[in-house]
């Protein structure tokens, strides 16, 4: 069974910063692209940051130069570096992976169960 394990979320200052992580567990063949995902109250879900296998890197404008994406592909593990943390970064965090399985010849996607993140004085 994979799963998605995330951790790092909590209570911050403006301007503090905060480490997500996220861990996918179960056998897998392959983990292919990985990304973090936000959703604040009211609002849609919207994309923070991709990377991809070859560690391509993709962010949203609104945490372009404060976020930082990376992956430890050893430890199948997925990074969020969240620096000058801001009122509007406060929702939920999750993590999202594609990946490929044993004896499957399809990319499977798979979410976390996300983490709060909130950023308040």
């Amino acid at each position: 069974q994979v799963q998605l394990v995330e951790s790092g979320g909590g209570l911050v200052q403006p301007g503090g910063s905060l480490t997500l992580s996220c861990t996918v567990s179960g056998i897998i063949r392959s983990l292919n692209a990985m990304a973090w995902y936000r959703q604040a109250p009211g609002k849609t879900r919207e994309l923070v940051a991709s990377i991809t296998s070859g560690d391509y890197v993709n962010y949203a404008d609104s945490v372009k130069g404060r976020f930082t994406i990376s992956r430890d592909n050893g430890k199948n593990t997925v990074y969020l570096q969240m620096n000058s943390l801001k009122p509007e970064d406060t929702a939920v965090y999750r993590c999202n992976a594609r990946l490929e399985v044993p004896r499957s010849a399809f990319e499977y996607e798979y979410w976390g169960q996300g983490t709060q993140v909130t950023v308040s004085s």
